[in-house]
């Protein structure tokens, strides 16, 4: 196990971590610094349980409005409809060639049947 002193708000906390973690340990603490830096900045000096719980709320809050993003991406990539696979040695630019041409014929159809 390695150990890693991090700081957050100027006060250094040593840290138990998995070898080869050691810098992923200081880029988040880094980003809880960054937050706690910014609520200081809003509020001042809270206490520093009050500021790290703070953080961390705001922290939660950002991770769950992510994971609700991915969700509905996640839905919306359900929905879309499947790539409809094309034979080989089909020419794929002949074919979206014509599938424009048949667009724009229904397009005059529509408009025709909108005018009678």
């Amino acid at each position: 196990m390695a150990r890693v002193s991090i700081t957050i708000n100027a006060n250094t906390y040593e840290i138990t971590c998995a070898d080869g973690e050691e810098q992923h340990i200081l880029d988040l603490a880094e980003a809880v610094d960054g937050r706690v830096g910014d609520l200081v900045a809003a509020i001042g000096q809270a206490g520093e349980a009050r500021l790290l719980a703070m953080a961390g709320l705001l922290m939660a809050d950002e991770l769950v409005e992510l994971k609700d993003e991915v969700q509905r991406l996640r839905a919306e990539a359900e929905l879309a409809p499947a790539p409809v696979p094309v034979a080989p040695g089909v020419d794929k630019n002949r074919v979206a060639e014509l599938l424009e041409t048949l667009a724009g014929r229904i397009e005059t159809i529509a408009l025709r049947v909108e005018q009678a």
